[in-house]
């Protein structure tokens, strides 16, 4: 059986829950911007998936694990991306109407 890696120190983790921190204080803040209306899904989405890797990278140990395990949180993430993104865009939640 193969040894895992050491931990991080304490300071990696406060410093990813700095980045954590920043990161929902960018989605709140872009939920409330106007200029953000048309692409406020996506980039919610994007914002979303960068917070949960950051989680299971760090907060779950997956970044000292096989990359097996990455692949197995990964990939379904991103097919249930691709797959939002295509029924947003079949039921027209990207178009703005027009005054």
């Amino acid at each position: 059986m193969a040894e895992h890696s050491q931990h991080p120190p304490v300071r990696t983790y406060l410093v990813v829950a700095a980045v954590l921190s920043v990161i929902t204080a960018v989605e709140i803040s872009v939920f409330y911007l106007t200029i953000f209306e048309r692409v406020l899904a996506p980039v919610l989405i994007v914002l979303s998936a960068a917070k949960f890797s950051l989680v299971v990278m760090f907060f779950m140990h997956l970044k000292s694990d096989h990359r097996t395990f990455t692949g197995l949180f990964v990939g379904p993430l991103a097919i249930a991306i691709l797959i939002t993104l295509a029924l947003m865009a079949l039921f027209g939640a990207f178009v703005v109407a027009q005054p």
